[in-house]
């Protein structure tokens, strides 16, 4: 875990890095109410029996939902204390080098890219990359950008 006292602290923790203990199962439940939640019901997603004959042999999840794990798959890796409010900030950078199957297990782990002061707070930058177990290739690298209010 990167724990920092007071957002300002994050000035200091750039470049470091952490990584999940846990794995986070993607399962094809949790990618059907995704597309229920979307109205994406392509067929590489909902329909198991198609997608044994697509490309990946099997349903994938959304890319958009490996995106939407990130809070869930990140959660108590970064600690800031006397924080009043975090508010996601934005992404500045989105890849899915590699599809996530149902049934994949994922984690994430996080770098402290970047930190500077505002007149809110604190907006940091991270990379979060979120890796399948035994895959080559990660499911997804992103630049996301938080910004940390002083209580």
């Amino acid at each position: 875990m990167i724990a920092v006292a007071t957002p300002d602290g994050l000035l200091d923790a750039v470049g470091r890095s952490v990584t999940a203990d846990q794995w986070f199962v993607v399962e094809q439940t949790r990618i059907d109410a995704f597309a229920d939640a979307t109205d994406d019901h392509q067929w590489i997603h909902v329909d198991p029996e198609r997608a044994t004959r697509g490309p990946f042999g099997t349903t994938v999840a959304h890319g958009y939902l490996t995106l939407a794990l990130i809070p869930a798959l990140t959660a108590g890796l970064v600690e800031v204390g006397g924080v009043g409010l975090v508010v996601n900030y934005g992404l500045d950078r989105v890849r899915f080098p590699q599809p996530v199957t149902a049934g994949s297990r994922v984690r994430a782990s996080m770098t402290v890219r970047s930190a500077e002061p505002t007149a809110q707070g604190v907006r940091a930058g991270f990379t979060v990359t979120v890796e399948i177990e035994v895959a080559g290739k990660p499911a997804l690298i992103a630049e996301t950008v938080v910004l940390y209010v002083a209580a």
